[in-house]
């Protein structure tokens, strides 16, 4: 029996495969890095307070006392939650149709300056948000809309991010889905209604996914508006509870737990859409 000499072609590796791994292996591991701080947060919430001096995994005596604590003593956090699910929601759901009424009038309507406006809106980009923040709050001032929930909603109810990514996405419908349309006897509103919209629910979801975790998040305008508390977005009441709570970590963990499960709730039934919203716009020039 002969032995074959090995040649190069034994060992040659399979490159895809490799790059596929690679890819699992960092995807995998950042999501596990991403995901320590809110294990961390939920360990926390059920540690004594005598173990909180050193650092561990899990706890030895888990106590759910903390949660009750928040869930049934503290009203004002689903005060806070309220709020903030009203202004998110609100605010998204203004975004959505009057950035996708200025993009369409931009892409499908003809007239006159309509491509000095669409410079004006991409040269906004480059205007810092904290410059309009004075003249904002005396626009508010001055219509008596301070300490209310439209005083946080109304300035960011268009923005130019929104109008410019479904500017890009309703360039690209063909036109001769309009036409057929006109031909058919739609009107205007019609062709926006029943034929741009539907096909821009990828890019609509996306953009509305991303307007209302802004929106969740946001601090500073809110902060500066709005000044019972009643009428506090989550943000500001976190720190709020931070200047109470500072000394017990397992209680500020809790309620800051509690408070972000919404939006946790409002990724996972949208992230599909984001998905595929982002290969949409991967494949489209």
């Amino acid at each position: 029996m002969s032995l074959r000499n090995p040649t190069e072609h034994d060992f040659e590796f399979d490159v895809p495969a490799i790059e596929t791994l690679a890819t699992y292996v960092t995807a995998y591991g950042l999501g596990i890095l991403f995901l320590i701080p809110l294990y961390q947060m939920f360990v926390l919430s059920i540690t004594p307070t005598d173990e909180l001096g050193s650092f561990s995994w899990f706890p030895e005596d888990v106590t759910f006392a903390y949660w009750s604590w928040v869930l049934f003593e503290q009203p004002l956090i689903y005060r806070w939650i309220f709020n903030t699910l009203l202004i998110a929601t609100v605010t998204t759901l203004l975004v959505l149709v009057f950035d996708s009424l200025i993009a369409f009038s931009l892409t499908r309507l003809e007239w006159p300056g309509r491509k000095l406006v669409l410079g004006i809106i991409v040269s906004s980009f480059m205007v810092p948000a904290f410059v309009n923040i004075i003249p904002l709050f005396q626009v508010i001032n001055q219509l008596g809309m301070m300490n209310s929930y439209w005083a946080v909603i109304l300035p960011f109810t268009a923005g130019p991010l929104g109008v410019f990514l479904l500017y890009q996405f309703f360039r690209d419908i063909p036109e001769e889905l309009e036409e057929a349309a006109r031909m058919d006897g739609f009107s205007t509103f019609r062709i926006y209604a029943q034929i741009i919209l539907p096909l821009s629910v990828p890019i609509l979801s996306a953009l509305g996914l991303f307007t209302f975790v802004w929106s969740w998040n946001q601090f500073l305008w809110p902060l500066i508006v709005l000044n019972s508390d009643a009428m506090y977005t989550i943000p500001i009441g976190a720190v709020t509870l931070q200047s109470v709570y500072g000394e017990f970590a397992n209680r500020l963990m809790t309620m800051l737990a509690i408070v972000s499960l919404p939006l946790f709730i409002v990724f996972l039934l949208f992230q599909e859409k984001l998905i595929s919203s982002v290969q949409l716009q991967g494949t489209t020039g």
